[in-house]
């Protein structure tokens, strides 16, 4: 048991890394090709940073374990907002800009509680197709809503480099075969350690797996607040929540339809939702026009998710 907790460890570590030398190279060949920084930002960069999780779902669900892959994506949401925000806010107090309140978080709600709708008769192969279709037309809409905006261009940049063509592919070819090689054994362990314990793949995937795959986003956002620009610490966490519902949470149903465990209906669903209402509660506090997530709330965030950790490992 301990080699498949050693493997599930750096398995971890291999995806993270992994990422980022795919994200890299991608970002760096499409720079070449003239791809215009917005687009890179918006869609090379955004999946790119979700890619861990797709592939964990991609190939959980293709070795019929949808209740890993379903964790994962839904893990992943609510680490992003309890334990991602809650240890950045805890760090540097996290600024919510109008734009996001009025945009990206209702849009991220309506298409939490529309997935969690879908769900309740199973998650089927129509339903993956409609989340697909939902990503691009969300990618579509992201790409014309921003043009002008310098933001996605800087976002972009934090993965520019002098990369020649070569070191380029690569790197992407590095990176694409790390996330591969890295998700398979990431499954592997995190099935047998199930299995071993007792446990559910479903709890696996909302746990260890989901904290894992999580890691890229912390340490960017914590990244952000550091150079003081919190609100792309809130829209990394808000755009990777949204890639996770279309992008991976689709996947069991298009690879392997099933029903969903009554467990996610009435607590992992429920919890992820009342997470994402709470960055309403935030960003809307006291009526002011800018609301922020405080270092006491970011406490009370870790706290809450600690609870919830603590509870599904019961």
């Amino acid at each position: 048991m301990v080699v498949f907790i050693v493997i599930l460890i750096l398995s971890l570590v291999a995806l993270v890394f992994s990422a980022d030398y795919f994200v890299s190279g991608a970002v760096s060949i499409a720079k070449q090709m003239g791809v215009s920084s917005l687009v890179i930002g918006l869609t090379i960069v955004g999946l790119g940073t979700s890619a861990p999780e797709i592939l964990v779902s991609g190939i959980s669900s293709l070795q019929g374990n949808s209740g890993l892959a379903v964790g994962n994506a839904l893990g992943s949401n609510i680490a992003n907002i309890g334990m991602v925000l809650g240890v950045t806010a805890i760090i540097a107090p996290i600024a919510m800009p109008s734009g996001i309140m009025r945009r990206e978080i209702p849009i991220l709600m309506g298409i939490s509680v529309l997935c969690y709708l879908l769900a309740f008769d199973g998650l089927g192969q129509i339903d993956a197709v409609f989340m697909l279709v939902g990503l691009v037309v969300f990618l579509g809409w992201l790409i014309r809503s921003s043009r002008g905006n310098a933001q996605a261009d800087d976002f972009s940049d934090e993965f520019d480099s002098e990369m020649t063509t070569k070191k380029a592919w690569v790197a992407f070819s590095l990176g694409l075969l790390g996330l591969l090689f890295s998700s398979k054994l990431l499954v592997w362990a995190a099935v047998n350690i199930a299995q071993y314990y007792g446990v559910s793949d479903l709890v696996i995937g909302l746990s260890i797996v989901a904290v894992g795959t999580s890691l890229p986003e912390l340490a960017s956002s914590i990244m952000s607040v550091i150079k003081t620009e919190g609100d792309l610490a809130i829209g990394n966490v808000i755009g990777s929540n949204i890639y996770n519902l279309l992008a991976v949470y689709s996947l069991p149903g298009l690879f392997a339809p099933n029903v969903l465990d009554q467990s996610v209906l009435y607590r992992d669903f429920p919890v992820m939702l009342f997470l994402t209402g709470i960055l309403f509660v935030f960003g809307y506090k006291f009526f002011k026009k800018t609301g922020c997530i405080s270092r006491l709330e970011g406490f009370a965030l870790i706290s809450f998710y600690v609870g919830y950790q603590w509870f599904i490992l019961q």
